[in-house]
């Protein structure tokens, strides 16, 4: 009787402890060109060019999944800006996002106050993620967007799967990936005995209205 209750609280636990970022393609990750890097945005997008839909928190989300051993969490960010500059074919498109990393939220209040935090994000430090896209390819029935990441004042040349579309009336891209908060030199092991895993899921969703 005790053995079979073990494995039953042994089952929970497993499926308590899956790891949300094994199960989402993983994003390419490599050291970022120097002229590259160099070219990053600074604090604003630059002024809209003509064809330019703007990024911002009422057509677009940004969210996160981050998980230890024991649970995972979910959270985002409220305050980012940037825009699509929009190509012909839509390939040949441009993006540009600024995130300010004091507007994060997780899903308990103690757990935003940790991730704003020197262990995490150390958004006293580092008041800005951002991200300029390099290249945007067809990649079978979706794309793949690459580009330079600039996040924790690591740059780096991620590359992710995305589905993109664009009509009369809107451009649209989602994309949920998996990076892993150590390429960033985000290192907090946590506590001992509830380690915090190191993929962390990335969640983009734009819906970018077209100047009619």
């Amino acid at each position: 009787m005790r053995t079979t209750a073990l494995l039953f609280v042994t089952g929970l636990l497993v499926v308590g402890c899956k790891n949300p970022g094994a199960d989402v393609a993983p994003a390419k990750v490599e050291p970022a060109p120097d002229s590259k890097a160099e070219a990053a945005p600074s604090g604003k997008p630059d002024k809209a060019a003509a064809g330019s839909l703007a990024i911002n928190p009422s057509n677009s989300k940004i969210e996160f999944v981050g998980a230890k051993v024991t649970a995972s969490h979910v959270g985002g960010f409220t305050d980012f800006s940037g825009r699509v500059d929009v190509g012909d074919p839509i390939e040949s498109s441009t993006i540009e996002l600024t995130i300010q990393t004091a507007s994060l939220f997780a899903d308990k209040e103690k757990l935003t106050k940790h991730l704003k935090s020197p262990d995490f994000f150390d958004v006293g430090k580092f008041p800005t993620a951002k991200f300029r896209s390099t290249e945007i390819k067809k990649d079978g029935a979706g794309h793949t967007i690459s580009g330079d990441l600039i996040l924790h004042g690591v740059t780096k040349r991620i590359s992710f799967p995305a589905t993109i579309s664009a009509t009369d009336s809107e451009v649209s891209a989602n994309a949920e990936f998996s990076i892993n908060r150590q390429d960033f030199g985000i290192a907090y092991p946590g506590m001992p005995d509830d380690l915090i895993r190191d993929l962390v899921v990335i969640k983009l969703s734009l819906n970018l209205p077209r100047q009619s």
